[in-house]
């Protein structure tokens, strides 16, 4: 694990904005294959992309992941509240 107490933090703001450019790049090109499980978006990070650093595959693979899962989460959000407000409307129409 990185120390980030020895990092500066343009260091660390660098390090993030290149991972959240690749990742975007990543999802971009690559929409279907990837999914919301760490250890597979890892695996596949190494097949298609060269990214030499270790640390930085699996940040990128992180963030691919905590987008996905973040997505899927409003996607349910969303649709419950779609179905409450169904629910509503039936009965007011009642």
């Amino acid at each position: 694990m990185i120390n980030k107490a020895k990092i500066p933090n343009t260091c660390m703001f660098l390090l993030m904005d290149r991972v959240k450019r690749i990742s975007t790049e990543l999802l971009e090109r690559y929409p279907d294959r990837f999914g919301i499980d760490f250890d597979e978006n890892k695996k596949l990070i190494k097949e298609i992309a060269i990214v030499r650093s270790k640390l930085l595959r699996n940040k990128i693979a992180g963030n691919i992941t905590s987008r996905l899962r973040r997505q899927a989460t409003d996607n349910k959000a969303a649709a419950n509240s779609n179905e409450e407000k169904e629910k509503e409307l039936e009965i007011e129409e009642d």
